[in-house]
């Protein structure tokens, strides 16, 4: 049966549902706290445990794969979304704030990771496989750029409110509320514009012969999956420390290692240079693949994902001072802050390099997904990436506390040689990726 389906009508704005409740619940909550006096050791351990949702995601993937439709899981979650992001935007002027803004992250994230089970899955039914490639590297590419918004635009919004109230709480609260509000338009884009026929009749089929065991075990049977699941563990090890530092360390001041960047600085630098480079390396990833497969670019793509570490241990170790002042004055909407020439050239370098490296990782997972019960078992895939993300950035606050910014970021590129030592003995098919010649 064919599926009425024009891809770039709906898969932006898909994966940009996915990209930001991860982007605030992950990282713009460590801004967040930072600006609101919360610890670096407490932002590590404490946002960090809110990765548990993807880690654990894949006990109720089965569920989600037999039951329903994924459009009605990933309408369903974004909305619940919506309305928990509102929620904490009404308690951080309450006391007690961090306790009860946790637990509504808490509440967004077991619906975000479900939403990224049903999404994931709509993704790899509807759409046909010789488009997947493709079209990976724009979901790749929305995904991060959801990411930056978060990272970017909306801490750029908190930073301009803070300047503007002088209240760091009134400005987070009223961030928060907005977000609610854009993530209901986004749930409503998505309810209207969504294929409504998703049909897979060999999938279908099949899953009248699965359960909850069947799907595991299956998994677990996957050719090489003792180093297939150690290379998603430890893949991650260096980045999952470096986000979560990022933030303090260009919010802290000199005397504490930092780059001492006010709120806006940070929100500019990633909501403008780093998603135009992201934006690049994304879908220069997705044709590369598609066109020459993942065998080709593997290795090329991860080096370009870590190499730019070596810029934050630059930055750490000179500190540079800030070169030039970004002024922006739009009606009502102004902005005056002070950048750093070699922050943003080193911002650049790694969301170009993230942006064209994950696609490779990506892609991979889809490799390890393929077969029956593919939801289920692209979810158990990205559940171990996330368990690999949840740990190191616990402990991240720690060693940094421990080692100070340019030790911590050395140690950050030390730690993801063991996952670039094991790419190197994975098996897949050599063209895995590539767009076939047919029409």
């Amino acid at each position: 049966m064919k599926i009425d389906n024009k891809p770039w009508f709906w898969i932006p704005l898909l994966n940009f549902a996915s990209g930001l409740p991860y982007a605030v619940i992950m990282y713009v909550s460590g801004t967040m706290y930072k600006n609101l006096g919360i610890s670096n050791e407490d932002i590590g351990v404490y946002t960090s445990l809110l990765y548990l949702p993807w880690v654990i995601k894949p006990l109720w993937s089965p569920f989600i794969e037999l039951h329903g439709t994924k459009r009605k899981w990933f309408v369903s979650m974004q909305l619940l979304i919506s309305i928990a992001f509102l929620a904490v935007g009404f308690t951080i002027p309450l006391n007690g704030f961090f306790i009860m803004s946790l637990a509504l992250f808490w509440v967004a994230a077991f619906a975000s990771a479900s939403n990224d089970i049903a999404s994931d899955g709509f993704y790899l039914l509807v759409l046909p496989a010789d488009q997947q490639s493709f079209f990976l590297g724009i979901r790749s590419t929305f995904y991060r750029l959801a990411m930056l918004a978060g990272n970017g635009l909306i801490v750029l919004f908190a930073g301009y409110l803070e300047h503007k109230y002088g209240d760091n709480t009134k400005a987070w609260s009223y961030t928060m509320i907005a977000t609610g509000l854009l993530m209901t338009f986004i749930t409503l884009y998505n309810f209207i514009f969504t294929p409504k026929n998703e049909v897979n009749v060999i999938e279908s089929n099949a899953d009248h012969h699965l359960n909850l065991s069947t799907v595991f075990v299956s998994f677990f049977k996957k050719k090489q999956i003792g180093i297939v699941l150690a290379f998603i563990l430890v893949f991650r090890l260096g980045e999952s420390q470096l986000l979560k530092m990022l933030s303090p360390f260009l919010l802290d001041k000199k005397g504490l290692g930092g780059m001492a960047l006010d709120t806006e600085s940070v929100g500019i630098i990633y909501g403008t240079l780093g998603i135009l480079a992201l934006m690049i390396g994304g879908i220069l990833g997705g044709i590369a693949i598609s066109k020459h497969g993942l065998t080709k670019w593997m290795l090329p793509m991860f080096l370009a994902m870590h190499l730019p570490i070596l810029g934050f241990i630059g930055l750490a170790h000179f500190q540079p001072e800030e070169l030039f002042h970004l002024h922006i004055n739009l009606y009502f909407f102004e902005i005056n802050s002070p950048l750093n020439l070699y922050t943003c050239i080193t911002v650049i370098l790694e969301q170009f390099g993230y942006g064209f490296g994950f696609t490779g990782f990506m892609m991979f997972l889809i490799h390890v997904a393929e077969g029956e019960s593919k939801t289920a078992h692209y979810s158990l895939a990205t559940g171990f990436m996330a368990l690999g993300m949840m740990l190191p950035g616990m402990l991240s606050g720690f060693i940094q506390q421990f080692l100070g910014y340019q030790n911590f970021f050395i140690w950050v590129f030390i730690a993801t040689i063991p996952g670039l030592i094991l790419s190197r003995f994975l098996i897949f098919p050599k063209d895995f990726g590539k767009k076939s010649k047919e029409v």
